[in-house]
């Protein structure tokens, strides 16, 4: 990747160029962009994973079904 020296190169270009009063609310923005990121991969990660269910509706939950006047339904 990228070593230090290039790096303090890029952060002084970036201070030159977008002020140093916009600095803080770019790394801000990037800062929450990378969240946003990391979370909608882990939502793809545990939505593909085999022993997960699809949807809400995919889980088999167990007990009796009970009709309206409190009778358990076959």
């Amino acid at each position: 990747m990228f070593g230090l020296s290039e790096l303090a190169l890029i952060l002084v270009v970036a201070v030159a160029v977008l002020g140093a009063r916009k600095l803080p609310g770019l790394v801000r923005s990037a800062g929450k962009a990378t969240r946003i990121f990391k979370s909608e991969a882990r939502a793809l990660r545990e939505q593909d994973a085999p022993d997960a269910p699809a949807s809400g509706s995919d889980r088999v939950i167990p007990g009796t079904v009970v009709g309206r006047d409190g009778t358990p339904r076959p």
